[in-house]
């Protein structure tokens, strides 16, 4: 098998470890950026925003990006997990107000906003899901 293949399947089974001895919210969130922003988001969150929000205390779980449009080109889909519906509300409020995320978000934002539309769907994994 790829290397990288194994390293997420072993990744999913840490996970659904850790998430088994308690009952996480997964948020599923949506973003779309303008044409040609893409790349400027995802270096926003491969170099600060992830560890940023391991600070304020969400799980990052996995990043994706779609290969077909309309989707493609313009959009990052991701998935944290918080302690509870609560906790989520606390960890963004945190995270919003911390003078580092106002800074990064501002510098990455100096040529115009990266993010145009956010969606958020929160979750919860099924009773067959690996990450109960």
């Amino acid at each position: 098998m790829h290397k990288k293949f194994v390293a997420m399947l072993l990744g999913f089974a840490f996970a659904a470890h850790v998430f088994a001895a308690d009952h996480r919210v997964f948020e599923i969130r949506t973003y779309t950026t303008p044409e040609g922003k893409l790349e400027t988001l995802n270096k926003r969150f491969r170099e600060h925003t992830m560890k940023l929000f391991e600070r304020h205390g969400m799980t990052n779980i996995g990043y994706w990006m779609p290969q077909d449009a309309p989707l493609a080109g313009h959009t990052l889909i991701y998935i944290i997990a918080h302690q509870s519906r609560e906790a989520a509300k606390k960890n963004w409020d945190e995270f919003n107000n911390d003078p580092e995320w106002k800074q990064v978000k501002a510098a990455s934002e100096a040529n115009g906003p990266v993010v145009t539309k956010v969606e958020s769907v929160f979750v919860d994994p099924t009773d067959y899901s690996p990450l109960k």
